[in-house]
C-alpha cells in the first residue's frame, strides 16, 4: 500500500530555511548549511549528475528515499526556488506534482521527471501523486508550509528529520502553525557525521 513521507533537513532551533528564501536565494540567507552533510554523499551528488562523493550511512538514507519514493508533491515556492538550479535531469527522476494557485503548463524535463502544476488543493494533488507512484510512495518535498499542510490534514504516514547541529536563529521554522494533537512516535535513529537522521511514525 502506498504511504506518503515527509524528509527534510531541520537545524537544532526548527529551521528548515533561513531569512530571505527566494528565487536566486534558495533556503535563505545560511539555509543550505542545513544540507551541508550532504553534498559529498556519493548518492546525492549522483543524482545531480555529479561524480565521486562518499558513501557512508548518510547515503544509504538518501539512497533508500530515492528509492522509495515513486512521485512527489512540492509546493510552488519551492518549485519556484528550485527551477533555475535544478540540473536537467533534476534529481527527482519521477513524477512531481507541484501545488499552486496559478495555473501552468507540465514541464517535462529529462530522467522521467515532468512538473505538473495541480490547483485543486493537496488532496487532489496527493491522489494524481499515489497513481503516478505505483507500488512505491509518495514523497512531500516541500517546503515547509506544504508539509504542515500534509500534516495538519492527517495525510502523512513518515515524517523523517534530517537534524544538523547548528543553530540557524532565524527563517522558516517546520512546526510553527502544526497542530499540536500532532502524535510521532521515533521509528528510527541513524546517527552520522554531521548530522541525525531520525524517523517518526505519524500517530493517528
Amino acid at each position: 500500500m502506498t504511504k506518503v513521507f515527509a524528509s527534510l533537513g531541520v537545524s537544532l532551533d526548527g529551521f528548515v530555511a533561513g531569512p530571505n528564501a527566494r528565487p536566486g536565494n534558495p533556503l535563505g540567507d545560511g539555509g543550505t548549511r542545513i544540507h551541508r552533510w550532504m553534498y559529498d554523499v556519493g548518492a546525492w551528488r549522483e543524482r545531480l549528475g555529479m561524480s565521486g562523493g562518499t558513501t557512508n550511512v548518510s547515503g544509504e538514507v538518501v539512497e533508500a528515499n530515492f528509492a522509495r519514493a515513486g512521485a512527489y508533491v512540492m509546493g510552488r515556492r519551492m518549485f519556484d526556488e528550485g527551477e533555475a538550479g535544478w540540473p536537467d535531469p533534476p534529481p527527482f527522476r519521477a513524477p512531481v506534482f507541484v501545488v499552486t494557485h496559478t495555473p501552468r503548463e507540465p514541464w517535462a524535463r529529462q530522467g522521467g521527471t515532468t512538473f505538473t502544476f495541480v490547483t485543486e488543493g493537496i488532496e487532489h494533488a496527493l491522489a494524481l501523486a499515489g497513481a503516478a507512484a505505483g507500488d512505491k510512495d509518495v514523497q512531500i518535498a516541500g517546503g515547509a508550509d506544504t508539509v504542515r499542510q500534509f500534516l495538519n490534514a492527517g495525510l502523512v504516514d513518515d515524517l523523517e528529520i534530517h537534524l544538523a547541529p547548528l543553530v540557524l536563529g532565524g527563517g522558516v521554522r517546520l512546526f510553527d502553525g502544526v497542530d499540536t494533537d500532532l502524535e510521532l512516535e521515533p521509528d528510527r535513529v541513524v546517527d552520522a557525521r554531521e548530522v541525525t537522521h531520525v524517523r517518526y511514525r505519524v500517530i493517528r
